[in-house]
């Protein structure tokens, strides 16, 4: 195990670049814990270092965490995590409001965990200038096309911490909730966000709401956008391999990924192009593909030089701190601006399901709703949600 693990190697090369953790950072330390339980003897004291240098709460400003992503799914494991503890929370919760109902209980909850994180992100937030340090709380994925509930969900997860973000899916709903909260000068974070379609228009839409907030003198020393791109949830989860099949096409790993990175790269030149205020998040990354009998983590190498926001799951970093090749990655200047290769766009742009998905007007924004990956990962994260509703149910019949 070398001193410095790879994700800060690509900050190193990588000037704006921030590393975001993606999970509840209530479980930071537990996590910790187990990595070096499993690590061998002589690597324990580097590990420790290099967990020493991802979150520090006395020397925050140093850190390689700048902020955090987490949702209802996440909130879940920071449950799962300390059962106790959480289960103190609900009895207390219970106690401060008699006759309370499961799912009020389920949201009382998930704002204490958003709550809890978020103060720990603070100190940075406030040493950058209110820059960094954000923690994005998401609204209830079961309200994805419900721009009512999220819009009063989001208003009240505001009001947490002032370094919350809020997290609102990509639907057609989802953009007009980002544009009044835009407008209000509260920071959002779009995700559930596959094709360029989608992250064109979040930034469109971003940058509509700030003249609006500008115009009506809102304060937005304390305003960000950042617009998430679930990169192999397009390529694995979205079913790019069946829609290329449906035109006898095979693809590769390595192109999957390719696809996808070429969306994400496409994307960060029309904010850059354009001067945008929002930056690209980049999430759902994957190790691979497998050259020449080497394993790559194009989703990392392709990224050098970019001034993105890259967030990573504790199971990701754990793959990237131990990974056995990791002499074999090079983080080559600029990679970011490196084209696609033309033989790979071409076949590519033979699938419409990618075609669509690489053009900037590919889809209205009323086809956003019935996209297989945004479909499925809002059921996904639904189904996690309600395992949280059901500890919620669990503790309230134990009251």
């Amino acid at each position: 195990m070398e001193e410095k693990n790879l994700l800060e190697k690509l900050v190193e090369v990588s000037p704006g670049m921030e590393i975001w953790w993606d999970s509840s950072p209530v479980i930071f330390n537990n996590w910790c814990r187990k990595m070096l339980d499993k690590v061998e003897p002589e690597n324990q004291e580097i590990m420790q270092r290099q967990f020493d240098r991802m979150y520090d709460p006395n020397a925050s400003e140093t850190q390689l965490f700048r902020g955090v992503t987490t949702n209802p799914p996440l909130s879940l494991q920071a449950i799962q995590d300390d059962p106790p503890y959480w289960e103190g929370v609900a009895k207390t919760i219970i106690a401060e409001n008699p006759g309370i109902d499961t799912e009020t209980l389920f949201w009382l909850l998930y704002k204490q965990v958003v709550k809890r994180g978020s103060d720990m992100y603070l100190p940075l937030f406030e040493k950058t200038g209110y820059k960094e340090g954000y923690l994005s709380g998401q609204v209830d994925p079961r309200s994805v096309f419900d721009k009512d509930a999220m819009l009063k969900q989001a208003l009240e997860l505001a009001t947490l911490n002032p370094n919350v973000m809020i997290k609102v899916p990509g639907s057609q709903e989802g953009y007009e909730v980002i544009e009044e909260l835009t407008a209000k000068g509260i920071s959002t974070n779009n995700t559930l966000t596959f094709i360029l379609p989608q992250l064109v228009d979040c930034a469109e839409t971003v940058k509509r709401g700030l003249e609006i907030a500008k115009k009506n003198g809102v304060d937005l020393s304390q305003w960000r956008s950042v617009i998430t791109h679930m990169e192999s949830r397009y390529g694995d989860l979205g079913g790019l391999r069946d829609a290329a099949a449906e035109k006898d096409i095979e693809l590769t790993e390595g192109e999957v990924r390719q696809a996808e990175l070429a969306i994400f790269k496409k994307a960060y030149k029309y904010l850059e192009d354009n001067n945008l205020p929002s930056k690209m998040l980049s999430c759902s990354l994957r190790l691979g593909p497998t050259v020449d009998g080497t394993t790559r983590i194009w989703h990392l190498e392709e990224k050098t030089g970019a001034a993105v926001v890259v967030t990573c799951p504790p199971s990701f970093i754990d793959q990237v701190m131990n990974f056995e090749g990791e002499k074999d990655i090079i983080f080559e200047k600029d990679r970011i601006h490196a084209n696609t290769p033309k033989d790979v766009i071409d076949k590519l742009m033979r699938i419409p399901y990618f075609e669509k998905a690489y053009a900037v007007d590919g889809y209205s924004r009323d086809e956003y709703n019935t996209h297989p990956a945004l479909q499925r990962t809002a059921e996904q994260f639904s189904k996690a949600t309600e395992e949280m509703v059901a500890f919620a149910g669990k503790s309230l019949r134990a009251s």
